[in-house]
């Protein structure tokens, strides 16, 4: 009987197909784009999609790679055991949308560059460039080991849910990346994402769709949300150490994803290769509608979950180990009976992975021939750089499979020290601000702010995971075995609070005075935490070491009015005009400066003349 524990099905043949067919597929996409492209070969075409990429597939593939495996997984289980709180992050969305297409995006087409960190060469200098870059490597290689952490606790876990062999999985994820990475560059990351996304968001679809028909329809679904206080999502508690309210999430959550989309690589690279500065902002706000459709459905999903399962929470049944493993679960469970649809939904989760992975490795190819070979190896011939990029892209998949092996040996040790790694874009967002918002900022000042920042959000961070939050700052929602069939008892009401094993819950013997203030900050605010300190530290060092007495810079490094649409129509600036005469049609806007009718090679003219 669904919902009540116990063993539920294995993966049928049908299954099987239906997942292999997921695999082909997403080699395939990777091996047209080659074969298409086969006659274009430069570097841009291979890292930007020679800059002619539209809004629509840019935007698909932005929401494809932020629904990574852990969304797929993740936020369900979220939802079942925290409420629709969840739900909130999509004003973050809009905010952050809003934020970088109008500041990030026209600064980055202005300054015609590949690689995000090269802004922090324009504007502060070589040194800073290349601890930012560093610090995204860092973030990157951390978001490979988690992926593959997840894949390990909740995708296949000891064939508990599926039957399939993890390993055999692991391995296939990493040869399919490298395929289509190698071969067909940003085009085909970006083609495969639209196909990823179509998928998981079926995957979501299936697990409702069959849930309603066995609750008795939505109605009934949220109704049992209600009763289990899974609806109470609007806390307006100004309480900065509770884990989740309104506030946290609108305000910490708004500047968290902002350091996500617009300064990390994975994302920056899919909105420069559109073919014009309307395109890349159109796929931001197109993004943000694929945002707010992800999260509902996979809030929705949770809450689904929470209606069959509201009398038999599988995790305290010990049906599963930990909180990822819940609505894989689920899927064999409701699902098991209807062969195919099983190995959709494992598709989907697989399909977030494979996003994730194949951003990961376009981004680290770009970045290190951006920032660390081209600025010291300038005579490379066009056909040393194809091979130097599908080159790397083989090596940076084999570290991700590396590194998924890794994680699966390192167990709950490897979550603190991810979540760690994790708080580090914060300080780097703050530097951003220093350079794009105050001109008096100086080099030192940057340095010193991005230290300073970066050392004392590391501090909190640690704190508190060294000290985790006790439940009454978490606010874990009541689950019960009450309805199970080994644990079935009419006279046994009692309902416990929910707690997940993939979050470190133990506390300490001893918990130091910080700990239930200073490290019980909620998570949600670490990247604020970041950016204020860095800012504020920032502009002090630069005023005291003689920000205020710089030369005149470059404008192009700043923010202007022109880039912002409220100021489009008044100003009255030769690049306002150029922009209010910007045609009406696809092409929505002035070409990228970064593509012309020439060849797009990096630094080919240099090329040519030493040729």
């Amino acid at each position: 009987m669904v919902g009540t524990g116990g063993p539920v099905p294995t993966f049928s043949v049908w299954d099987y197909v239906v997942f292999a067919a997921i695999i082909v597929g997403a080699a395939a996409i990777g091996l047209f784009q080659a074969i298409r492209g086969r006659k274009e070969t430069s570097s841009a075409e291979f890292l930007l999609g020679g800059r002619q990429m539209t809004a629509v597939p840019v935007a698909m593939s932005l929401t494809a790679s932020f629904m990574s495996g852990i969304t797929v997984i993740g936020t369900p289980g979220e939802a079942y055991g925290y409420g629709a709180a969840f739900w909130l992050f999509g004003f973050s969305y809009a905010i952050m949308s809003v934020i970088t297409a109008e500041l990030f995006v026209p600064l980055f087409y202005r300054l015609e560059i590949t690689s995000a960190y090269e802004y922090l060469e324009l504007r502060f200098n070589r040194v800073i460039r290349l601890i930012g870059t560093s610090m995204y490597i860092v973030q990157t290689v951390k978001k490979a080991i988690w992926n593959g952490y997840l894949f390990t606790i909740a995708h296949f876990p000891d064939c508990l849910v599926t039957g399939l062999d993890l390993w055999g999985v692991l391995v296939a994820t990493g040869a399919v990346c490298i395929v289509y990475c190698t071969l067909g560059g940003l085009k085909a990351v970006i083609w495969t994402d639209v196909l990823q996304m179509v998928i998981m968001l079926a995957g979501f679809v299936a697990v409702i769709a069959r849930g309603a028909v066995l609750q008795g329809g939505l109605t009934r679904i949220w109704e049992d949300a209600g009763e289990g206080g899974r609806l109470k999502a609007f806390d307006f508690d100004p309480d900065p150490l509770k884990r989740h309210t309104f506030w946290s999430i609108v305000i910490g959550g708004s500047i968290m994803w902002v350091s996500i989309y617009s300064i990390n690589q994975s994302q920056v690279q899919r909105y420069i290769s559109c073919k014009t500065l309307g395109h890349a902002k159109m796929a931001l706000y197109v993004n943000m509608v694929g945002l707010w459709t992800t999260v509902s459905l996979a809030v929705f999903s949770g809450l689904t979950m929470y209606s069959i399962y509201k009398n038999c929470d599988p995790l305290t049944n010990g049906d599963v180990k930990t909180s990822d493993q819940l609505l894989p679960y689920l899927v064999m469970d409701i699902l098991g009976a209807y062969p195919g649809i099983p190995g959709l939904f494992v598709a989907a989760a697989y399909s977030g992975t494979l996003s994730t992975v194949s951003s990961s490795i376009n981004a680290l190819v770009a970045v290190t021939v951006e920032d660390f070979i081209f600025p010291v190896k300038k005579d490379l011939t066009q056909k040393q750089v194809s091979w130097m990029n599908m080159g790397l892209s083989v090596f940076f998949g084999g570290v991700c499979i590396g590194m998924a092996g890794v994680a699966s040996a390192m167990g709950s040790v490897l979550q603190a020290a991810l979540s760690i790694f994790g708080m580090i874009s914060g300080p780097l967002l703050g530097l951003y601000f220093l350079g794009i918002l105050f001109r008096t900022t100086n080099p030192t000042g940057g340095l010193v702010g991005l230290i300073v920042g970066l050392a004392l959000t590391l501090w909190v961070g640690i704190g508190a995971q060294l000290y985790p939050p006790t439940p009454n700052k978490t606010l874990p929602l009541p689950v019960t075995t009450v309805g199970c069939n080994n644990t079935m008892d009419l006279n046994n009401t009692t309902a416990t609070p929910w707690t997940s094993s993939a979050i470190p819950t133990t506390q300490p013997d001893f918990r130091p005075p910080l700990a239930d203030t200073w490290y019980s900050l909620s998570y949600v605010y670490f990247s604020l935490f970041g950016v204020l300190i860095t800012v504020g530290t920032g502009l002090l060092v630069s005023i005291i070491t003689g920000g205020c007495k710089q030369e005149k810079m470059n404008s192009d490094l700043f923010v202007r009015r022109a880039d912002l649409i409220c100021f489009r129509g008044c100003s009255k600036s030769k690049e306002s005009r150029e922009m209010e005469k910007a045609p009406t049609d696809l092409h929505m806007g002035v070409d990228n400066k970064a593509f012309t009718e020439t060849d797009m090679t990096i630094k080919e003219s240099e090329i040519s003349t030493k040729l």
